[in-house]
């Protein structure tokens, strides 16, 4: 029977498109990259998916951010994700939570339950504990290292962490990765070297943010704004949900 995944079945088979249903992944971080994650992996047929996330829409996410549009902005961004996931995969169970994942929040959620984990935040101390977590439970996860300030698309690549090179959020997840005993890590990024974005504060959203006034933005409280794109974080978003359906798929012997 004809369905919204059959055109992917063509390719899986009917085995595969079971243990993709059967499946619960986390993403963690909505927003340029982990929203194209979601997209794709509700578009693929994933069961169940957690979103997490604590930021809400701004004006500036619309160049980049699937789930942002001007109806948006001010809503939070795991809302507008679920919502759309739903319209999208009506059968797909989506968890949400508002909220800023760090060693003091972990408690919240059990790796145990997850399939496959992913990790698209951009802060490092956040990036460590879901690694972590997801290694002590055993669980499949992918790390997105920088896309900001980046304009080739072309030159994103999956590797080892301990692999990567020029990219200076990898620089630093190898040091604190090989501190913590973690000896590999599934990782998307690039070998472009980032531009430097021009700081012009009629263009900056610290002081002509339209967001949601009573919602302190994080990305506010950067000394640079990174500049961005539509099309390099989609990108690194789409590699990474490729690579977490083709894993579930081979975890069944599909090849």
């Amino acid at each position: 029977m004809l369905n919204e995944f059959s055109r992917t079945q063509l390719l899986y088979g009917e085995a595969v498109m079971q243990k993709l249903a059967s499946s619960r992944v986390a993403v963690f971080g909505v927003g340029g990259v982990g929203g194209y994650v979601v997209e794709a992996l509700a578009r693929s047929g994933i069961g169940a998916l957690d979103l997490i996330d604590d930021d809400k829409v701004c004006i500036t996410n619309i160049n980049r951010q699937i789930i942002a549009t001007h109806k948006t902005i001010g809503k939070y961004k795991v809302d507008v994700a679920k919502e759309r996931v739903q319209d999208i995969s009506p059968n797909c169970t989506v968890n949400t939570y508002r909220t800023f994942y760090l060693p003091e929040t972990q408690d919240q959620f059990d790796f145990t339950q997850y399939d496959y984990v992913v990790d698209a935040i951009d802060t490092v101390t956040g990036k460590l504990t879901i690694i972590e977590n997801a290694k002590k439970a055993n669980v499949p996860v992918i790390s997105s290292m920088g896309a900001g300030n980046k304009t080739d698309p072309s030159l994103f690549e999956v590797t080892d962490l301990y692999k990567t090179s020029v990219c200076p959020l990898a620089k630093v997840m190898r040091k604190e990765c090989k501190n913590r005993g973690i000896d590999s890590l599934k990782v998307v990024y690039s070998k472009e070297i980032a531009r430097i974005p021009l700081q012009d504060m009629a263009e900056s959203c610290v002081q002509n943010s339209e967001c949601d006034p009573e919602t302190e933005q994080k990305h506010t409280a950067r000394r640079s704004i990174p500049g961005s794109t539509a099309f390099v974080p989609s990108v690194a978003g789409l590699i990474i949900a490729g690579e977490v359906i083709n894993d579930l798929a081979r975890s069944t012997g599909w090849e």
